[in-house]
Order: structure tokens, then sequence, then C-alpha cells
């Protein structure tokens, strides 16, 4: 008889750590945005606000670690992520 494993049985998200530092963030940032569209991070766009480099890393971070199949190694980001398993969606801000 197996069980399910409990990494797979709940779905996940990847934020960036809190005592993240700035540089850090834009790094991270700039990381996944080069490999996934953040087109929600824009101006106006649901995910926009709060325009802080923490509330865009985690945003980004997240969009790149569900896109590259939610593995733990892809929401390493030099030891800046978090993963979570409450889904930080807030407002219209919607975590895939």
């Amino acid at each position: 008889m197996s069980l399910p494993l409990p990494c797979c049985s709940q779905k996940t998200w990847c934020v960036a750590k809190p005592s993240t530092e700035e540089a850090a963030l834009q790094e991270n940032i700039d990381f996944a945005c080069s490999h996934v569209d953040c087109g929600v991070l824009r101006s106006g766009c649901a995910c926009a606000a709060p325009n802080t480099r923490i509330n865009h890393a985690s945003v980004a971070m997240n969009l790149y670690y569900e896109a590259m199949g939610r593995n733990h190694w892809n929401c390493h980001f030099g030891n800046s992520g978090l993963i979570v398993q409450t889904d930080p969606s807030y407002g219209t801000c919607a975590y895939p």
C-alpha cells in the first residue's frame, strides 16, 4: 500500500523570504521574468500593487516556480525562496 507523498498532495507556492536583501529580490525578478511572462506586474495590472520589490519578487518567483513544474529546486533563488502551503493570492492578484 502506498501513500501519497506529502510534498505532492498539497498545492504549494514559492515566495521571497522576508529577510531577502533588495538587490537579491531584484535579481530574482530579473531572472524569473527572463523565463516567464511577468505581465501581471506591469502598472495597472492585477499584481502591480503593492509596488514593492518583495511583492513583485514573490509574484515573479512563483510564476517561474509554477512554469517549471513546482519542483523545490525551482524555488531556491540563491536560498531566498520559500515554499509555502498557504495561497499568497490577495485582492485581484491570483497566484497560479
